[in-house]
């Protein structure tokens, strides 16, 4: 069984075994999201040592498989050749889902074969991966129940309600939780393969297959990548007013008590209420707005961010910088670095108002 360590280095005077890697491949799928986990599990160990004029040794072996052993088309029609069904799989330490697209319900229906198949090989300790959508799979095998998980963020809310036993984390890129990993977004195909090639072949292998694909070692937080809504789906009228009021005054130090007054209501039964609504408690619901306010000015250009931390309200620049780490997973320099001139659609929220500040 493989090791438990995410960083289990292996002896040089000891030859590692190879370790088995199933990637599933469905009709419709993001061929992105099964071709780079091959291509970076397939080069673990061989392709750094290569461009070193070194023999190598590899890390794993990489088996396609679909659920009838058909060949298959990605969204992009990219035809995707299996070597196997998945009855046909023998020996498997971790078996990988890729983004299967949107219509997560017909994909499971159509694939309803792979919920099993997937229970079976958990119960024979391999680990199972799922990569965005594609994590659907996975908790539809009740795999993930009473775990940690995470998807793309534009689909966070679906799963959800779709899988409520799921300790959903729609801010990381990867989560592991009892052999059940997840990863959301495209690209984290990318972060889930090479925190494998980490988990099982120590730190030194997983930097050298990353700088020999030139790719970054692996993300933690997507939270920077899309906008999490502010507030969940209510119909509770006298707090949306609420939310309108903060949205247009959230830069001023409105404390809850303040709040609740000017809305005529006890201070109790307000914060109760605007939980129950929103699902985030006064205070942590203007913190996410003066976010996404910065987020906005940072994308825009170079306001100065002691500036910005003004303009949203926060005098203690300090305490900005670690609010906006906690939510978006980088510091403000780092996020202005990496999105700075982007136009990231932001719903109803802020726009206008930064746009005009």
């Amino acid at each position: 069984m493989p090791p438990e360590s995410r960083h289990a280095e292996f002896s040089p005077l000891t030859r590692p075994r190879v370790l088995d890697v199933t990637v599933l491949v469905t009709e419709g799928s993001f061929a992105s999201t099964a071709v780079a986990p091959i291509e970076i599990f397939n080069s673990a160990g061989t392709l750094w040592n290569a461009f070193q004029g070194s023999d190598g040794q590899p890390r794993f072996q990489v088996t396609i498989a679909s659920v009838d052993g058909a060949d298959v088309n990605s969204s992009c029609r990219l035809g995707l050749i299996p070597h196997v069904a998945i009855e046909q799989v023998t020996h498997a330490d971790i078996i990988l889902l890729p983004a299967s697209g949107l219509d997560i319900q017909d994909r499971i229906m159509r694939e309803s074969a792979l919920i099993p198949w997937l229970r079976t090989w958990y119960d024979r300790s391999a680990y199972i991966a799922g990569i965005c959508t594609g994590v659907a799979f996975v908790a539809e095998s009740g795999l993930l129940d009473g775990r940690r998980g995470t998807t793309h963020w534009a689909t966070a809310n679906i799963f959800r309600e779709r899988y409520p036993q799921v300790h959903w984390c729609p801010d990381e890129f990867v989560t592991e939780d009892g052999r059940v990993l997840c990863s959301g977004g495209v690209y984290a195909s990318v972060d889930l393969s090479l925190y494998l090639v980490e988990k099982f072949c120590g730190h030194e292998i997983a930097l050298q297959c990353s700088k020999a694909l030139l790719l970054s070692m692996p993300r933690l937080k997507q939270a920077g990548y899309g906008l999490i809504p502010i507030s969940r789906p209510h119909s509770d009228d006298r707090i949306r007013a609420v939310e309108e009021y903060l949205r247009d005054n959230f830069e001023r130090p409105l404390s809850v008590e303040y709040i609740a007054n000017h809305f005529g209501m006890a201070e109790r039964t307000f914060i109760r209420r605007f939980k129950g609504a929103t699902g985030r408690l006064p205070g942590a619901y203007v913190q996410a707005l003066r976010v996404a306010a910065a987020r906005e000015f940072l994308e825009r250009g170079g306001l100065p961010i002691v500036t910005i931390c003004s303009k949203i309200g926060y005098d203690d620049i300090g305490f900005f910088r670690r609010l906006f780490k906690r939510h978006t997973g980088m510091t403000p320099s780092e996020y202005r670095s990496q999105f700075s001139n982007m136009r990231i659609a932001r719903g109803e929220i802020l726009g206008d108002r930064v746009a005009a500040a």
